[in-house]
Parts: structure tokens; sequence; C-alpha cells
């Protein structure tokens, strides 16, 4: 029986930083849109969970260990990656130790803190910022 084709499984993080003032961007280091503003994230593995894969990821990534305070959303755009067709479960997330120094690591090539004030004079890889917009933080 020949394998099923699906579109690969993917997890972003939206971490907020600083009173949820801020929020954890990296730059790509590989292509797709390398050197691009991006949410941390990546590929979930066979056999973990999306949330394992969401926290696995930002530690990988930043260094941080996050714990999840709700689902942003489910993006499905077959469009969204030109690598092919990818969905992405965005979390909301924030840290949960302040002792853990942010830095790049993996995939990131550079890690940057930036104000939400600062986010519309960016861009963002992928569909990054509309997840950011669905999670309803700029809205304060």
């Amino acid at each position: 029986m020949p394998k099923p084709v699906t579109p690969l499984l993917t997890v972003d993080a939206l971490i907020l930083l600083n009173n949820k003032k801020d929020i954890v961007l990296i730059r790509r280091k590989n292509h797709p849109f390398q050197g691009q503003f991006a949410l941390p994230g990546g590929f979930v593995d066979v056999g973990e969970t999306v949330e394992n894969a969401c926290i696995r990821e930002v530690k990988e990534e930043t260094n941080i260990t996050v714990k999840i305070l709700k689902l942003i959303g489910i993006f499905s755009d077959p469009k969204r990656d030109p690598r092919g067709h990818t969905v992405t479960i965005a979390y909301l997330c924030e840290p949960l130790t302040k002792r853990e120094k942010p830095k790049a690591l993996d995939d990131a090539a550079a890690l940057e803190v930036v104000p939400l004030s600062n986010l519309s004079s960016l861009k963002l890889a992928f569909d990054h910022l509309d997840i950011i917009k669905s999670s309803g933080i700029l809205d304060n």
C-alpha cells in the first residue's frame, strides 16, 4: 500500500517577555527566508505531541524553557511555506523562569527581543505576522 501524501506538521511559539511588552524572534539560519525574523518553531517529530514539540523547538532555538499559555490557532494555507504544504500549530508561551538567558541556538542565526511596538517595521518569515495578529496581543 502506498504511503499517503499529507502536509507536514510544525509548531510555532510566540514568547512574551518583560510584562508582555516584548516577544522573542529569531533570524533564520537556513532557507527558506534565511536571515529574516521568525517565531521560534519547527517540525514535530513522529511520536511527539505538538505541545512537547513546541517546548523542545523553543529550547533548541532560544535556550528558553517555556510553558504554554494557550493555543493561538492552526495555520494551514498550502502556500505558507515555499518548501511545500505545512500546517503549523501556534502557541502563546512564556518562560518558566527568568534565569535562562535567551540566545540563538540550532537553526537560529540570531535572537532578538523585540518590543511589540516595533513589529510593524519588521519583515517576518512565513505567515508569522498573521500568527502574531491572531494571538490578540497587539490589541492591548
